[in-house]
């Protein structure tokens, strides 16, 4: 290489990148909390950090696809290079594939970082994997002439087999697979919740943003979320669409119900729909009692940041029946795989496998039974996932009504917020949103109720 020699000048907000990366697949980070860590203890200006926030977040994304491209130029088996050589290469790919950079700074950018952070020689190699990925212009044709479309799509969208195959499952098309992988990959500005007595919408609209559809304290922020006054004292949250649609649903089980009602949370934590509901209840029930319960001791401090410390509990929801307390609204926002939250959570998809599925569907079961040992008569159960996975949404409302026949499965649509669209509602009366038609996450929910026996 002709730099060899020359003091590396890598750029900084390329550099700031490559230790997300680093962070995230090394280390286990969270990008969506990293990322905003590293920007803030920068001094990148503001053209750099939506550069370094594209070039992040897309990374991770599209990883599966870039590694596929990878494999095609090396000489090695992929599991035996370097996990630095690995993380610079998907991101000078990204460079080159999806973003309008030019091939030379693509590349050259990319080995500056290389020489910097993990030596010559390997820079070396990233240079040479580069250019020939950078006159590799048959790579998307090939694959999208697979005749098999879970490992067309898998590999064109970048999400493992066993994900395309589990969205299939529900939206029995694949070209609506498609549409959902795409919405998937594509960058999702933040919503913003104004709480009730806390915040308002006005108040979020003025300093930047549109109100959400189907929300009544929603809004779509073009910027982000800690430029806004509400948000940074706290009197605001960051909740997705989704959220606050389930969040409006299960407030909407106590409508015209004049008697004092108990509220429950069982897995509150980090606390977007546990602050939504308290924060609506201290304004339009103050006579009911609410309680969040969250097992990880840190993410139950997380939410006393919003709800008084007083009703945060941090109990195992499996063993919280033996506290002796009953309630009249339960919300079991279940541990789940996550596949409906891809978009905003652009590493998630690489995070979770099947075998994470069978352990997180027992654990979904534990707590429905939980749950329902908790409802007072007459009370209404919310069972809720980010996921919309046969297993952990339609299979377990059949197995809860099949092990409880004392309960029935109510129907969402008598409940749903103004603006959302009828066709949310399953045939048997559940939600589903979908990423590619609801600018949300791709929640589920079920409302149990008591049968009148």
């Amino acid at each position: 290489m002709a730099n060899v020699g020359r003091k590396p000048k890598p750029e900084a907000a390329r550099l700031l990148v490559f230790h997300l990366l680093t962070q995230v697949n090394r280390q286990g980070a969270y990008a969506n909390l990293r990322l905003p860590e590293l920007l803030a203890a920068s001094t990148l200006e503001e053209r750099d950090r939506a550069f370094a926030t594209e070039l992040g977040y897309g990374t991770l994304r599209m990883q599966g696809r870039h590694d596929a491209l990878i494999k095609r130029h090396i000489d090695r088996p992929f599991e035996e290079l370097d996990p630095g050589i690995v993380d610079l290469l998907r991101m000078g790919i990204h460079q080159l594939t999806e973003m309008r950079v030019p091939d030379h700074a693509a590349v050259g950018e990319t080995v500056e970082i290389a020489r910097a952070t993990i030596g010559e020689s390997k820079a070396s190699f990233v240079n040479a994997i580069l250019r020939k990925v950078s006159t590799d212009t048959s790579f998307v044709e090939d694959i999208s002439s697979l005749e098999d479309p879970k490992e067309r799509l898998s590999l064109l969208f970048s999400h493992p087999e066993w994900e395309v195959a589990a969205f299939y499952d529900q939206l029995q098309s694949w070209e609506k697979v498609e549409e959902l992988l795409r919405a998937n990959n594509s960058p999702a500005k933040p919503h913003l919740i104004a709480w009730s007595g806390r915040s308002t919408v006005e108040e979020l609209l003025a300093e930047g943003g549109v109100q959400i559809e189907g929300t009544s304290h929603g809004v779509e922020s073009a910027k982000m979320p800690g430029m806004y006054t509400a948000i940074h004292e706290r009197r605001a949250g960051v909740q997705d669409r989704g959220s606050q649609i389930v969040s409006q649903i299960f407030l909407n089980t106590a409508a015209g119900k004049s008697e004092n009602l108990s509220w429950l949370d069982m897995c509150a934590g980090p606390g977007g729909k546990a602050s939504a509901v308290f924060t609506d209840l201290a304004v339009n029930r103050p006579a009911d009692t609410f309680m969040a319960n969250e097992p990880s001791e840190h993410r139950a401090r997380l939410v006393s940041h919003v709800i008084p410390f007083e009703k945060v509990m941090a109990h195992s929801g499996q063993e919280l029946p033996a506290l002796g307390e009953r309630y009249d609204r339960i919300i079991i926002d279940a541990p789940c795989t996550g596949l409906g939250a891809l978009r905003r959570r652009p590493e998630a998809r690489w995070r979770r496998t099947p075998s994470d599925l069978k352990e997180l569907v027992k654990i979904q079961r534990e707590l429905l039974v939980a749950g329902i040992a908790l409802l007072k008569p007459g009370g209404v159960l919310a069972y809720v996932t980010c996921s919309p996975h046969l297993l952990e949404t339609k299979a377990q409302v059949l197995e809860v009504l099949h092990r409880n026949p004392q309960l029935e499965l109510l129907n969402a649509s008598d409940l749903l917020p103004d603006g959302v669209p009828a066709r949310v509602i399953n045939a048997d009366g559940t939600l589903q949103l979908w990423t590619h038609e609801d600018n949300a996450d791709s929640m589920f929910l079920a409302l149990f109720g008591t049968k009148d026996l």
